[in-house]
């Protein structure tokens, strides 16, 4: 049978508003789009909240209803998870929608992530980072959605869906629950679904398999219009990512390199229908805008999935002073000074005071000359962190402050998201389709399980010799690309150019030692790609409790691997 061709319209639930429509393009067997970002939820239970008929991506509603005939004029299949909390209430919203159209497509739905009435069943549900059981946590959980599979998207396809709403269910399964529809595949496939997991992770985030957020941007063709990413699956899981000739951006070794390492814990990539090594893969440029992902090897998965819990963590609010010129130092002890005596009386649960840029020498205009302060504060009491108290003290320090002190409020008492990411039985779950006539199709979950052992032990720096060395950046000659998971950035490093060289030198210089003179608090895991010659490393923690609630300026550590990219290193004279 011919490859599927799957298309992606979305990384995440504000992903640009043509995305289904630029996805549609071209000919494509099937779209895809990813909504669901771990904070998501949380945020679309507090639309519910307001509104009992939302919990739903609405970004894809409009979408959608913008895209509908282009979608029926193509004859191709949409499978989407911006059902989030309320994946009935989007099916029928597009089913509305159809009927306005004057269309016939038919829309069926997945449930069974939603667990949140059956958390006590589920015993203490250890915090997957630190093991601390859930009763320790101190929040009333909100949500609680566990990651489905691929085989209800594949089973609602094979019942005669055209379009499949799910909830939460893993990025890389939207995807593969298409290509086994497709191809016919059986619960046991292994390699061949790990090949579909390894193009789907490629695909899910949209625009970065075709050069967003790539280190390498400045070479990429109309980077400013970026299109959106097409994965062809063969029968044997094998893959050619592309896009449609007339979309911006580019699909190279590199693009495509960057997005495989990007949010993976280590070569072992884990999904509730197969477990994925990722060690072997290879990418190999066919064509212009044409790259052969091949290698990923399958075995059976892990008896659980994840569950992703979130509950309201209270509220925050931040302040972004700006201090110029000479005397920073002085400046900033004197704002830390005033800080403490403001912050003094108030219930905090987290106060940051974090130093952004470094003035250049000799600034040419006031904003070379120029560093931010910003000071971000969390409490469980809205009232802590509201205008009274911390913004409106704060914002009054232009007389007492510094010289040159001006300042901006960013946030006032915004909602904070906590996040508690867990484990539980994949066979516990109510895995269901619902079709259009409301009758239920229980799913079949593949029944063989392997127990998991953790990822392979971390590896060593390799030991190397090279005797003319200059110092330099290590971006001048090796990309990077760094993802987040809860409290942990992940970063990979591959050489810019295919020379043994730059490979023998980058497993050399990249080593835990070399993080953790920046992060030495951190745990740090090294490993190797060999197919893709890249560098993997887990760094613990430094991302504090997940993106939704850490405070951090880059809260989920988006500029790491650029901000390592900038460090010095000694680099061969014949790479630079």
């Amino acid at each position: 049978m011919a490859a599927v061709r799957i298309a992606n319209c979305a990384g995440w639930l504000w992903d640009r508003f043509s995305g289904l429509r630029d996805a549609l393009a071209g000919p494509v067997d099937v779209v895809t789009g990813d909504y669901l970002a771990e904070p998501t939820l949380r945020q679309l239970a507090l639309e519910r909240t307001k509104d009992p008929s939302l919990g739903y991506a609405r970004s894809f509603l409009a979408q959608f209803t913008d895209a509908v005939d282009l979608l029926v004029e193509r004859g191709a299949k949409l499978v989407v998870d911006a059902g989030g909390l309320n994946p009935a209430g989007l099916a029928d919203e597009c089913r509305r929608v159809i009927a306005e159209a004057g269309h016939g497509l038919v829309v069926a739905h997945v449930e069974g992530d939603d667990v949140l009435a059956r958390l006590d069943g589920f015993g203490a549900l250890p915090h997957l980072d630190d093991g601390r059981p859930l009763g320790d946590w101190g929040h009333d959980p909100g949500t609680a959605n566990a990651y489905l599979g691929g085989w209800g998207i594949t089973a609602a396809l094979g019942a005669g869906a055209d379009v499949v709403i799910t909830g939460r269910v893993t990025d890389a399964s939207l995807t593969t629950g298409v290509a086994a529809w497709w191809h016919g595949w059986g619960l046991e496939d292994w390699d061949a679904l790990a090949g579909a997991v390894a193009a789907a992770h490629v695909i899910e985030c949209g625009p970065q398999a075709t050069g967003g957020n790539f280190s390498g941007f400045t070479a990429v063709p109309r980077v400013d219009d970026l299109g959106y990413p097409i994965a062809e699956i063969a029968a044997d899981g094998t893959a050619v990512i592309t896009k449609h000739e007339a979309a911006g951006g580019t699909v190279t070794t590199d693009t495509v390199t960057a997005q495989l390492l990007y949010e993976i814990q280590g070569p072992i990539y884990l999904n509730p229908d197969v477990t994925v090594d990722l060690a072997d893969v290879t990418v190999t440029q066919e064509a212009p805008d044409r790259v052969l992902l091949s290698g990923a090897r399958g075995t059976p998965p892990s008896p659980t999935t994840k569950l992703a819990i979130t509950a309201p963590g209270g509220f925050e609010s931040s302040v972004s002073f700006y201090a110029t010129g000479l005397d920073l130092e002085a400046k900033a002890a004197l704002l830390r000074t005033h800080v403490d005596r403001i912050t003094a009386g108030l219930d905090l649960s987290l106060l940051r005071i974090d130093r952004i840029g470094t003035p250049v020498e000799d600034p040419r205009d006031q904003w070379e000359a120029a560093q931010q302060i910003l000071v971000t504060a969390q409490s469980q009491d809205r009232r802590q962190v509201g205008a009274e108290r911390f913004i409106a003290p704060l914002t009054g320090l232009f007389l007492p402050g510094y010289p040159g002190l001006y300042v901006n409020p960013l946030r006032v008492a915004n909602p904070v998201v906590e996040y508690w990411p867990t484990l539980v039985p994949t066979e516990a779950l109510h895995h269901e389709v619902v079709l259009a006539d409301g009758s239920r199709l229980p799913v079949k979950d593949t029944p063989v399980r392997a127990e998991f052992h953790g990822q392979p032990a971390s590896v060593p720096a390799s030991s190397g010799t090279f005797p003319t060395t200059r110092r330099a950046p290590l971006g001048l000659v090796a990309h990077g690309r760094c993802g987040d998971k809860g409290g942990n950035s992940n970063v990979g490093f591959w050489p810019r150019g295919s020379s043994d060289t730059a490979w023998a030198w980058l497993r050399a210089a990249i080593s835990a030692d070399w993080i953790a003179e920046v992060y030495p608090d951190a745990r740090i895991e090294r490993h190797e790609f060999p197919g893709l010659r890249a560098v993997h490393l887990v760094i613990h923690g430094i991302l504090g409790k997940g993106a939704s609630s850490n405070g951090r300026p880059d809260i989920a550590g988006k500029a790491v691997a650029e901000f390592l990219r900038a460090r010095h290193v000694d680099i061969p004279e014949e790479l630079l």
